[in-house]
């Protein structure tokens, strides 16, 4: 082959070459992003008419007793950072657990397809399901307690 196609077939080369490692840093940006339905809503504060809203707060560890979370829309219960109650000294609760969220007025469970399962009130969450005051969630070994 003569020097100028080689020549050219280098930059075509590089070019491709430099267009896939543009790609992979584009996935890996889109894949560590926080998804907005998954953003942390622990912060949101309960509105003043709204006497169904429900917290969540911790009983078991007895290290981290007596926490809460207020749901007012969607929190996700996991290990990851990215979850709005993060349980990362859990072993037995999945990486994005659990999703508690309000449909229609009410407060829901669902188990997002965890390993070790989630359970309301001793019962293994299989579908989403109504939460009310008092009901006990176990993601691993962490329970909660739900309050007003």
């Amino acid at each position: 082959m003569s020097e100028p196609v080689l020549t050219v077939l280098k930059f075509c080369f590089l070019a491709l070459l430099y267009l896939f490692l543009f790609r992979v840093v584009r996935v890996v940006i889109s894949e560590t992003k926080t998804p907005p339905d998954q953003a942390p809503a622990a912060a949101a504060k309960p509105k003043r008419g709204d006497r169904k809203l429900l917290s969540l707060r911790i009983v078991e560890p007895t290290a981290r007793r007596g926490e809460h979370v207020a749901v007012s829309d969607d929190v996700t219960v996991g290990r990851a950072g990215g979850c709005t109650l993060v349980l990362a000294g859990d072993d037995f609760v999945s990486q994005v657990h659990a999703r508690v969220f309000r449909r229609d007025g009410d407060t829901m469970i669902e188990d997002l397809g965890s390993k070790n399962g989630t359970y309301l009130n001793g019962e293994r969450v299989g579908e989403p399901m109504p939460l009310r005051k008092g009901d006990r969630i176990q993601f691993g070994e962490t329970v909660a307690e739900v309050v007003r």
